[in-house]
């Protein structure tokens, strides 16, 4: 079976990975164009990139595919399937076509729920209990396809968007080489998505990151934990920026203080009162500081129990 990958963060290189040392026939390479990186801007290969040329395997990094001419890459390759995991370009119908078995699609939800480009941390800000990867059979639509198998896993109370990415790249990397050959050996079969249960992942902005201290502190919890490692919640103390990490929980204590209060707290982390119930924080990073336990970076801008952060 030849296949053709397509991908370009570390949610797609590390499966590419598995696939070669699975011994599954990869004849080519998509990934995104080299991105400025870095403090120096420097242009950086993609991570898929990166593999691929450790691998030895051809690359290209077209930019879209609206003209025969770069439909052609794909077509020259001659495959006979193509996986596409966080490639970051819409493929067209005429793409689609081109593997005789046709394209799937590794994406990072238990479809239909959370269809788009953020489903990971999407899944943890709604409360969702559990997340996984389905593999669908690709069609024109975003992420509407028949599925062909899926795995699930829990998603745990302190559970980071950076801690269930890596569990379900490690989950992936392990099924996917199997997924691969029973699909060859044509032991999956497609079944419809259903029709209820639809909604999108929509893409992170830095903006959302912004925690409004009046709403609940289970909302903020989660906002906290989905935001972690990018683009990172933060609250405006003044003229900058307070960022939150960790795995921050939500205490259902009523208390009398005004939103944005600091509370007592006996451990290395941070109390603070919301508009419903009371945040606990662990960690905390003020601008050109580094992450530190949340009682350790209050004590260094000389914040106590009973100053507000909202000054």
């Amino acid at each position: 079976m030849r296949v053709v990958f397509a991908g370009t963060p570390e949610f797609a290189a590390a499966p590419l990975r598995s696939l070669i040392d699975a011994g599954i026939h990869v004849v080519g390479v998509l990934t995104q164009p080299d991105r400025p990186a870095g403090r120096g801007r420097k242009l950086m290969p993609s991570p898929v990139r990166q593999v691929a040329a450790e691998a030895g395997l051809p690359v290209a990094t077209p930019l879209h595919f609206k003209t025969p001419e770069n439909q052609a890459i794909v077509a020259d390759w001659q495959p006979d399937l193509m996986v596409v995991i966080a490639y970051g370009l819409i493929l067209p119908q005429a793409l689609l076509d081109i593997p005789r078995m046709g394209c799937v699609n590794v994406h990072a939800s238990l479809l239909p729920r959370w269809r788009g480009a953020a489903p990971i941390q999407r899944a943890i800000a709604a409360g969702d209990a559990r997340s996984g990867v389905c593999l669908m059979q690709m069609e024109a639509g975003l992420d509407t396809g028949p599925e062909l198998a899926r795995l699930e896993i829990d998603i745990t109370p302190e559970m980071t968007a950076g801690q269930l990415h890596d569990r379900l790249l490690q989950q992936t990397c392990a099924i996917l080489p199997q997924w691969l050959r029973q699909l060859q050996q044509q032991k999956l079969a497609a079944q419809p998505q259903p029709e209820q249960g639809v909604t999108y992942a929509h893409k992170l902005t830095k903006d959302e990151a912004c925690l409004d201290l009046s709403r609940s502190a289970s909302e903020l919890a989660r906002q906290v934990r989905a935001f972690d490692p990018w683009p990172v919640a933060f609250i405006p103390v003044g003229e900058e920026r307070l960022r939150l990490f960790g795995a921050a929980r939500a205490l259902p204590l009523s208390v009398p203080e005004a939103p944005g209060t600091l509370l007592p707290c006996e451990d290395t982390g941070a109390l603070i009162a919301c508009g419903d119930g009371v945040l606990w924080v662990p960690e905390m990073q003020w601008p050109g500081r580094k992450r530190l336990p949340a009682a350790e970076a209050l004590r260094s801008r000389k914040l106590a129990a009973g100053d507000s952060l909202h000054g």
